[in-house]
């Protein structure tokens, strides 16, 4: 693999490495086969909310309140819409459920205003694409809410969350994410993030965690490692499907043998294939 005329060992984002942990079949469904899943309210509420809050940012300080982020609102819905008119179909064949949805997305933002003053705020990145080659030749990659950087040097990494806050015991998945984003930008600017703030709009709570080099290291042995057990499992087509309560959501039951499903047969695989292939909604989520 090739990517701007370096040889690359392959590629990976944070959801497609969480795709791997929490289920190897569930990647290949998604990386391999390309299967196509269908979207939800609450995907695309994550969506519009996010572009809202990185638009805000575009006015003056001092306009950045809760009634205007209300009036972007609606035109950034419309304008989603009009890009993808079968998002319509997801709220009845006569709309009837977009009200109550566009109210749950207005609660949503209104409950980012407890949380922070964006008024006192001015980022220095906004949905800022970030990528590394580690010197195993694995390339990361991934788009980072926001980076907000102090007069003094010291760097916050901030992404929003439309959901609620994982308890104590998720609290390391959760993480995961904001510690492969910060092992992405130590790698890129040499220093350590100060702190990694998850914003969980869907119940108002903010979870930080200051990371040091010593967590970063561990993070990239373990993309590492996992990498290597994404290889191994292209070499022997040994997908296998690991249950648990996240398989209530999964889009591909009927495919699943856990659930008495059969995958689709393996496409031969190349070295590209079982790659990371692009940045998906579910990466800036």
């Amino acid at each position: 693999m090739v990517v701007d005329g370096i040889d690359v060992l392959g590629s990976l984002s944070p959801s497609r490495a969480g795709d791997f942990m929490t289920c190897p079949l569930l990647y290949r469904f998604r990386t391999i086969d390309k299967l196509p899943e269908p979207s939800s309210p609450e995907a695309v509420r994550g969506t519009v909310v996010h572009k809202v809050l990185e638009d805000l940012f575009d006015l003056p300080a001092a306009q950045r309140t809760p009634e205007q982020a209300a009036e972007l609102l609606s035109p950034t819905w419309e304008a989603m819409l009009e890009a993808d008119p079968e998002l319509a179909e997801l709220f009845g064949a006569d709309g009837p459920q977009v009200g109550p949805w566009l109210v749950s997305c207005r609660e949503s933002l209104d409950r980012y205003f407890t949380l922070e003053d964006p008024r006192r705020l001015e980022p220095a990145e906004r949905e800022m694409y970030v990528e590394t080659l580690l010197d195993t030749k694995l390339l990361l990659r991934g788009f980072v809410d926001r980076l907000d950087v102090a007069p003094t040097g010291e760097v916050r990494v901030v992404d929003y969350k439309t959901g609620r806050a994982p308890g104590p015991l998720f609290e390391g998945k959760a993480l995961f994410q904001m510690k492969f984003y910060a092992l992405v930008l130590w790698r890129l600017r040499g220093e350590v993030p100060t702190m990694l703030q998850l914003i969980y709009l869907g119940n108002g709570e903010v979870l930080r965690y200051r990371p040091d080099e010593a967590d970063l290291l561990a993070v990239e042995r373990k993309v590492n490692a996992l990498w290597k057990a994404i290889q191994r499992a292209a070499e022997t087509g040994d997908w296998r499907p690991n249950k648990s309560g996240l398989c209530g959501w999964c889009a591909h039951q009927a495919l699943c043998p856990e659930f008495g499903g059969t995958p689709p047969p393996l496409p031969i695989t190349r070295q590209a294939d079982i790659a990371d292939p692009g940045l998906s909604a579910d990466d800036t989520d």
